[in-house]
């Protein structure tokens, strides 16, 4: 039976790398897949999903205009699986779209991406995802402390928490730091707002 299923985790969680590794299980067997990526995010080159450990794969780029139904329905080639990276950056009607080839074609779809933003909200995709995947998969990461980190810390080039900003800014290492909860707040607490 196919499912939606919503991979989260906070930043350096090994998303990427995960999606990669389910698509290379798919592929060795035979099994043909849809793979799609945020358009905004080019840190590996458009249309690639690049993990940090060196692993990359061409895809299909979305932004806010795409159908991603009607991208997988117009190859009538028999399809195993649609992954989706970055899936965060999904519109609420595209979380609906992925849901329809679910339920209507079969397909099972995985997308994986951040729950939450900088500030500790939710993106729009993953709220959807949320509320309508059939699974619901934690990727885990680890804060400084050793805890689980859930959160993702913003910071300028000095490394210093930031509390203010638009919610979409691509970055990496450079520019975010997974913590706990109780390390995220103290370092927004600290902050002293930025920019």
């Amino acid at each position: 039976m196919a499912k939606l299923y919503f991979y989260y985790a906070s930043m350096n969680a090994g998303k990427s790398t995960t999606l990669l590794q389910a698509d290379f299980n798919y592929r060795e067997r035979g099994m043909r897949t849809m793979l799609f990526t945020a358009a905004i995010d080019t840190r590996a080159g458009p249309g690639v999903i690049g993990s940090r450990i060196g692993l990359s794969a061409p895809a299909i780029m979305f932004d806010a205009t795409t159908d991603l139904y009607a991208c997988v329905t117009a190859d009538a080639a028999p399809l195993a699986c649609v992954l989706v990276d970055e899936a965060q950056f999904l519109s609420t009607a595209q979380v609906d779209q992925l849901a329809r080839l679910v339920d209507e074609r079969r397909v099972p779809v995985l997308c994986y991406g951040l729950r939450t933003d900088f500030l500790g909200a939710l993106f729009p995709g993953s709220a959807r995802l949320l509320a309508i995947a059939d699974m619901l998969e934690e990727i885990k990461s680890v804060c400084d402390c050793g805890a689980k980190a859930t959160m993702n810390l913003r910071v300028d080039d000095q490394g210093r928490a930031l509390a203010k900003g638009a919610q979409t800014q691509i970055g990496g290492n450079e520019r975010y730091v997974a913590l706990c909860r109780k390390h995220f707040n103290a370092a927004l607490a600290g902050s002293g707002g930025g920019d």
